[in-house]
């Protein structure tokens, strides 16, 4: 039965000792999670129209190596959205990216890269607060000088995790993650899947 379902017993002992276990520990990334950044959060400014804020932005991370910027621009793909061709594209390590897309000034990055560039987040303060909680790092859009969204990116929990962790609970087990995550991302996941404890970095 094992074998059908793709578990490996490398001796009979295993199998044996298997009913003496009290703790069952996982890897976080690509275990728990998905193992790869995906566009979880997007909230546009009043007057702002959410795919084409996204489209804008892929625009310009469509440009970038960063992880971050590909789960932007495999987003803007889901949805069905062509993305433009971008002129000037310039990053600004630790800050953000720029580029000009279809005429426009559009700029993508950190609230400290907002900051520089004169524009406060203020607006988003609220939901910044809730992505920090959740262990997600928040990004701005700003467009033609103007803040138009906020962003978050994060490696999602799998759908069937929870499922499995119930499970596991049902039947008297503590069950840990382990995880080279910072304490804070790793504390906010455990939190979200009712985990025993959790080892981080």
């Amino acid at each position: 039965k094992a074998a059908e379902l793709g578990i490996l017993f490398r001796r009979g002992e295993a199998l044996q000792s298997l009913r003496d276990v009290q703790v069952v520990a996982f890897d976080k990334t690509g275990t728990l999670t998905l193992g790869r950044p995906a566009l979880t959060d997007l909230q546009v400014t009043r007057g702002w129209d959410e795919a084409e804020v996204l489209r804008l932005m892929a625009a310009v991370e469509a440009s970038s190596e960063h992880p971050v910027a590909q789960a932007i621009v495999d987003a803007a793909k889901s949805r069905g959205l062509s993305i433009p061709a971008t002129e000037e594209f310039e990053s600004t390590p630790g800050f953000g990216v720029a580029a000009k897309v279809e005429g426009r000034t559009v700029q993508v990055g950190a609230d400290r890269y907002m900051t520089r560039l004169g524009l406060s987040v203020a607006a988003f303060a609220a939901e910044a607060e809730r992505l920090a909680h959740e262990a997600k790092t928040p990004l701005y859009a700003a467009i033609d000088g103007e803040l138009a969204a906020i962003v978050a990116v994060a490696d999602p929990i799998k759908e069937t995790t929870a499922a499995a962790l119930q499970a596991l609970h049902a039947q008297g087990l503590k069950v840990v993650m382990i995880t080279g995550d910072n304490a804070r991302t790793a504390n906010a996941v455990a939190e979200q899947l009712g985990l025993d404890d959790v080892v981080a970095e």
